[in-house]
């Protein structure tokens, strides 16, 4: 069943698209959040940092195999097309 997956994973593994946060940029920020509480930063004077970066991701190959004809502006938009 084609479908929109939250994870880039999945439409990696054969899922129609996704449409979610940067799995990369959160290590990013837990990174940055690691480096400060070894600093000596009590974690409950942190902030709470939310993902900017966020991911389209469209795997052409399972929409052809559905038969589905995407249109080009959707295509155009999407952060990577996988062929």
């Amino acid at each position: 069943m084609p479908a929109i997956y939250p994870l880039r994973a999945s439409a990696e593994a054969g899922g129609l698209m996704s449409y979610g946060t940067s799995i990369t940029d959160a290590y990013r920020q837990a990174g940055v959040y690691t480096g400060r509480v070894l600093k000596g930063e009590k974690p409950a004077d942190l902030p709470v940092m939310q993902s900017i970066k966020f991911e389209f991701v469209i795997n052409l190959n399972t929409a052809r195999a559905f038969g589905l004809s995407l249109p080009s502006g959707l295509l155009a938009v999407a952060d990577e097309v996988i062929e």
